[in-house]
């Protein structure tokens, strides 16, 4: 019997996936980097038992038991193996997998990342595989094969038909900007409309936008990125990520039908961070949406009181849920400036319209756990 759990973390991307150019591979139109979140507030974690006495391979997620017939938790599974030694007498064994994620699944949190790099890093310490397992996380969800290193990421495209030059390879650690800090605003956490599976297959087959961006605009971004971020250039960086995020979402207009994944309060995030970057005459905040209305604000870890202070004044929490508002880092406290104040009155709104908010920052890639911290017996039953 072998028994292992593991913990990944979300990651977030600066300069966006969207298309592929193979469907079954999961091959992408234009390379992206992203930065992987810490594992301390946002993570999917996995416990996998092998064991000769499992009468059938059974996979539970967030409590609910799942089909193991889909197609892309089957090609993880058998791309593994691949790599395995074959002489390995558990290659044989049927699994039970429990899995669950710390924050919403599904709502454009990039739920489906951390969870396949998390089922993917499990299965590699049960087969033994020590190569990079990139390639693998990928053939699950896209931007899994992101979440497999911590620190900040870049996906190649590749440009190979099999896609082994497909790979995900750290730009720059997590230690490398100490002072980048990350606030999530939840908006929704519900199930979003859109899936971005249909969402990204609808655009591949009728934006012409896209195929332009994937191939002369993202290219000499990607490059300006990996400098702004090597060299902490947050001006450069915080430009590029909101430009990239705004190009995605004109993407998802363009598509026919459109794709809408923001709301008016994911609108008017965007225009507070511009109206707040105006105010203090520089650029000291980004944000960036995946495909949902959830925004991920970076900044300097200088600048988050204050900032914090502005949300908490233009989107004032419900009191009956502000114990569990603030997660993630403690937040710090700050009286907001009267200038400001009359600066961003215009956009206040009423109580409520921000779910919750996680403080967090850049962190490392999957960790191996200790037995107290799994999710199944060892007989292979979910412990809740």
């Amino acid at each position: 019997m072998r028994i292992v759990t593991c913990q990944a973390p979300v990651n977030i991307a600066v300069i966006k996936y969207w298309g592929k150019r193979n469907e079954d591979l999961i091959l992408p139109l234009n390379d992206s980097i992203s930065a992987s979140l810490s594992i301390d507030h946002m993570c999917a974690k996995t416990t996998i038992v092998a064991s000769p006495d499992l009468k059938e391979t059974k996979f539970w997620l967030n409590g609910e038991l799942q089909s193991i017939d889909n197609k892309r938790f089957q090609n993880c599974l058998i791309e593994m193996k691949k790599k395995a030694n074959p002489n390995l007498e558990c290659l044989k064994w049927n699994l039970s997998i429990c899995s669950e994620n710390n924050f919403p699944t599904a709502a454009g949190l990039a739920s489906s990342a951390a969870g396949f790099a998390c089922l993917v890093s499990a299965l590699a310490q049960i087969y033994e595989v020590k190569t990079n397992i990139s390639t693998i996380a990928r053939m699950g969800s896209g931007s899994a094969c992101r979440s497999v290193f911590g620190g900040w990421v870049r996906w190649h495209k590749g440009e190979t038909s099999e896609g082994s030059d497909s790979i995900a390879i750290q730009v720059a650690p997590e230690t490398h900007w100490p002072e980048m800090r990350v606030l999530i605003l939840v908006v929704d956490d519900q199930k979003k409309t859109y899936s971005s599976t249909s969402g990204m297959r609808t655009s591949v087959e009728t934006s012409e936008f896209l195929r332009y961006r994937a191939e002369k605009i993202v290219p000499q971004r990607t490059a300006e990125m990996v400098d702004a971020i090597k060299n902490r250039n947050f001006e450069k960086f915080a430009r590029l990520t909101m430009q990239d995020s705004n190009q995605f979402h004109s993407v998802c207009l363009d598509t026919y039908p459109p794709c809408f994944y923001l709301n008016d309060t994911s609108r008017t995030i965007i225009e507070l961070v511009h109206r707040y970057n105006q105010f203090k005459g520089e650029t000291v905040i980004a944000y960036t949406f995946d495909a949902g209305p959830n925004a991920c604000l970076y900044l300097l870890e200088e600048s988050v009181a204050e900032v914090i202070g502005m949300l908490n004044y233009v989107f004032p929490p419900k009191p009956s849920i502000i114990s569990d508002y603030f997660r993630g880092i403690k937040p710090p406290t700050i009286t907001l400036d009267e200038k400001l104040t009359s600066t961003i009155s215009n956009y206040q709104q009423k109580e409520g319209k921000l779910k919750y908010l996680i403080y967090t920052k850049v962190g490392d890639g999957p960790r191996i756990l200790e037995v107290s911290e799994h999710l199944l017996t060892e007989s292979g039953v979910p412990k809740s």
